[in-house]
């Protein structure tokens, strides 16, 4: 995996994925034909563990092009720069991570579909988020398995915070998210 380029997002997401795969690698997921992935390794295998069809994958650097073009088109306003660089640097799987008050999985961009997918709900929860009159912001992370408290970027400033969809944000969680991926460390992966 090599750096596409200084941004202290992508330093900061890359530096947390080589601490992933350090600690938890080879990293797998359920193989799914019809779902490939750029960030695949090798060949499909039987888990000895559950019989089921699973394939390596590591994080893949990606030639990074203006994901959010058609985003910022229905906004009406750039997307802003933290976004971009955190979504589009690599092909990956959800990365599990824990932080000072809990889990936080970081959600990836698995193959272009997916691309396609957030780039529609990152419009859906700005809808949301507008009826709620709360400032535009976009998603990048869940919390609690079990919670709908979710970690975003607030486009205006490029703060963390963290949100109930559909509701103001709770509170300011981190200046930058260059800021808020430097704290985090490695948690065990769940199974994707």
């Amino acid at each position: 995996m090599t750096a596409i380029n200084k941004d202290p997002v992508v330093s900061a997401l890359q530096a947390l994925m080589e601490r992933i795969q350090q600690e938890y690698g080879p990293l797998s997921a359920e193989y799914d034909a019809q779902w490939r992935s750029p960030c695949e390794v090798g060949e499909p295998f039987t888990s000895t563990e559950n019989d089921q069809l699973r394939v390596h994958w590591q994080p893949t650097s990606r030639q990074f092009i203006n994901d959010f073009a058609g985003l910022e088109n229905a906004l009406e306003t750039e997307v802003h720069p933290s976004i971009k660089a955190y979504y589009g640097a690599f092909w990956s799987a959800h990365l599990e991570t824990r932080a000072k008050d809990g889990p936080v999985s970081l959600l990836q961009v698995w193959n272009e579909e997916d691309r396609e997918r957030l780039v529609e709900n990152l419009l859906g929860h700005h809808l949301v988020q507008k009826r709620a009159k709360g400032p535009l912001s976009l998603f990048f992370a869940c919390t609690e398995p079990d919670s709908d408290l979710i970690l975003t970027v607030e486009n205006a400033t490029g703060a963390v915070l963290l949100e109930r969809p559909g509701a103001k944000p709770l509170r300011q969680v981190s200046d930058s998210l260059a800021e808020f991926l430097l704290t985090l460390a490695p948690a065990p992966p769940t199974d994707v």
